[in-house]
């Protein structure tokens, strides 16, 4: 299992990169897998805990929640954090999206009820801009793997 704590600790400026965009304040979108094998995507937050011996990436699901049912049978899950900006196809600081498997910590503590989960970590993946802003960067990290990089015209 891999922590955003071990992934910070891999990859200190990526991991600070991805963690400003997905705390940026702007909608985040989580993709599960229902019943059937078909997906379902909802909306979400994010919390990094620092409460343990290495910081956790968490979220929580309300009570009867279809999302917090998904990942309970199929852990699998797919978050991306959107380009701030769109307009007039800027990219801003670029999106994350990241992959893993969400792992069931039990009720939710504290006065809202629910599930909670912290991630295990498959991949972190970024997309933007060059500093030129010409070209496509695509930036990714795998436990397995590390950082690796691309660009695109």
């Amino acid at each position: 299992m891999t922590s955003w704590g071990e992934f910070r600790s891999a990859e200190p400026e990526f991991a600070e990169l991805t963690q400003r965009i997905l705390q940026r304040g702007v909608a985040l979108v989580i993709a599960t897998l229902r019943a059937d094998g078909s997906p379902r995507v909802s909306g979400i937050e994010v919390v990094f805990d620092d409460s343990g011996p290495a910081t956790e990436l968490a979220f929580g699901s309300m009570p009867g929640a279809r999302k917090g049912a998904d990942l309970r049978r199929d852990p699998r899950f797919a978050l991306h954090a959107a380009p701030a900006d769109q307009s007039g196809g800027d990219l801003g600081d670029g999106d994350v999206k990241v992959s893993g498997r969400a792992l069931w910590t039990g009720p939710l503590s504290g006065p809202v009820t629910g599930d909670a989960f912290r991630v295990d970590l498959s991949e972190v993946a970024w997309t933007g801009l060059n500093d030129a802003r010409n070209r496509l960067v695509v930036r990714w990290w795998t436990p397995s793997s590390g950082l690796r990089s691309v660009e695109r015209e």
